[in-house]
């Protein structure tokens, strides 16, 4: 008998291409409530007033707390292979000085 036909646990994803392509996003703005969490990733050109939201996801704290965690272990995967990700500015949470514009005249 197959194994993986068997497996009630076996969770089959299909992934669209349409959703394969993916959305580049440059920043993060997250909030929450007592019952989820909402992120949305936005696309922030520098030197534009404006933003746009490319993304939103919705999820439970429960499973926010879970991304974290796989977040936290993917990076220290990278981190182990490629070298410390650099964090400019430390913690801080402001965008980019470029990002409002324009910042030098070559």
């Amino acid at each position: 008998m197959d194994e993986k036909k068997n497996n009630p646990n076996q969770l089959n994803v299909e992934l669209p291409a349409e959703i394969a392509r993916g959305v580049y996003t440059n920043l993060a703005v997250i909030s929450h409530s007592n019952s989820e969490f909402v992120m949305d990733f936005i696309q922030a050109l520098p030197g534009t007033p404006k933003a746009e939201v490319r993304s939103r996801i919705i999820m439970t704290p429960f499973h926010a707390k879970r991304l974290l965690m796989a977040l936290k272990d993917n990076i220290e995967k990278f981190e182990r292979n490629f070298g410390e990700v650099p964090v400019q500015g430390g913690n801080d949470l402001k965008l980019p000085p470029n990002f409002g514009g324009p910042t030098g005249i070559a």
